[in-house]
C-alpha cells in the first residue's frame, strides 16, 4: 500500500508566504526560505510553492526565490505560477524544482500539459485546479466549475471533465483546490475530491479546508486522496498550530499509512 503524503503549500508574494481565506485577504506569515527550512527539518513530506500573483500580473515566476527555497529542502518540491512555456518549465526545474504545477495557463493552453509531459515526463506535471460549487441553476454536470487567475475568473468548465482531459494530456498528478473551503478550517470538499479521484487514475492532492487531523483522515479514507495540503494546521494565525510529527502520529493512530517520522 502506498503511503499518504503531507504537503505544505506556500502561497508566495514577494518572497513571503501568505495565508488567505477563499483566495482573498492574504495575511503575511514568514519568509518562504526560512519557513521551508523549518518545515523540512520538521519532516514535511513535500512542499508546493505558488507565486500567486505571477499569472494575474502576467510576469514570470520569481526564480531567485525558487532557487533559495530549493537549496533548503531535500523533499519533492513543486513550483507553479507564471509558467507559460516549456522554457519556463525548464528554468523552474533548473532552479531546483522537481515538479511543475500549471493552473491558469493550462486552461488557456491545454497543450502545455502534453508538451511538458513529453519533454520532462508525466511525473513532473501537476495539474492544479481551482474548483467552486455552483448553484443547480448553472448547467455544469458535476456541479463544480473551474476558476483561474486566483479564483477571480470563472471559465464555465466542468471540474471532472477538466481533470479527465488533464490526465489524457499527460498530467501525472492533480491538485484539487476548493475555493469554498479554502482557509475555512472546516474540512476539505470531500465530494469533489472523491469524484475526481474516482474519475482519473493519477494521484490526487486534497487542498483547502484542513482544520484538524480528522479532516486529513477524511481526505485519505473517504475521498481517496493520495496527499493532503495541511498548511493551515502548520502556520495559520487563526487556529492552533500542530507540528508535522504530531500530525503524523495522530494519523498513524487512525490506521493511516503515513510516511515515517522521528
Amino acid at each position: 500500500m502506498l503511503t499518504k503524503r503531507l504537503i505544505a503549500c506556500f502561497d508566495v508574494i514577494n518572497g513571503r508566504v501568505t495565508k488567505a481565506k477563499q483566495f482573498q485577504d492574504n495575511i503575511d506569515i514568514d519568509s518562504a526560505v526560512s519557513l521551508a527550512k523549518k518545515l523540512y527539518d520538521h519532516q514535511i513530506d513535500e512542499i508546493i510553492f505558488y507565486d500567486i500573483t505571477a499569472s494575474s500580473e502576467k510576469r514570470k515566476i520569481d526564480l531567485k526565490i525558487v532557487k533559495e527555497v530549493a537549496e533548503q529542502v531535500f523533499v519533492p518540491f513543486t513550483v507553479g505560477g507564471g509558467i507559460r512555456s516549456l522554457e519556463d518549465m525548464y528554468e523552474v526545474l533548473k532552479a531546483g524544482a522537481e515538479k511543475i504545477s500549471i493552473d491558469s495557463m493550462a486552461v488557456r493552453n491545454p497543450q502545455i500539459i502534453k508538451e511538458g509531459a513529453i519533454a520532462f515526463g508525466s511525473q513532473c506535471i501537476v495539474l492544479s485546479m481551482q474548483v467552486k460549487q455552483v448553484p443547480k441553476s448553472i448547467k455544469i454536470p458535476s456541479g463544480y466549475e473551474i476558476a483561474i487567475d486566483g479564483a477571480r475568473v470563472f471559465t464555465g468548465m466542468d471540474a471532472i471533465e477538466w481533470a479527465k482531459r488533464g490526465e489524457d494530456l499527460g498530467a501525472g498528478e492533480i491538485c484539487v483546490n476548493s475555493i469554498d473551503q479554502d482557509g475555512t478550517h472546516m474540512g476539505y470538499d470531500l465530494e469533489i475530491t472523491q469524484a475526481i479521484s474516482q474519475a482519473v487514475n493519477v494521484p490526487i492532492i486534497a487542498s483547502g479546508g484542513a482544520g484538524n487531523v480528522h479532516h486529513i483522515a477524511q481526505a485519505f479514507k473517504q475521498a481517496d486522496a493520495s496527499a493532503a495540503i495541511i498548511s493551515s494546521l502548520l502556520y495559520s494565525p487563526h487556529i492552533e498550530n500542530r507540528s508535522v510529527q504530531e500530525i503524523k502520529m495522530q494519523l498513524n493512530n487512525k490506521n493511516i499509512n503515513i510516511r515515517p517520522w522521528i
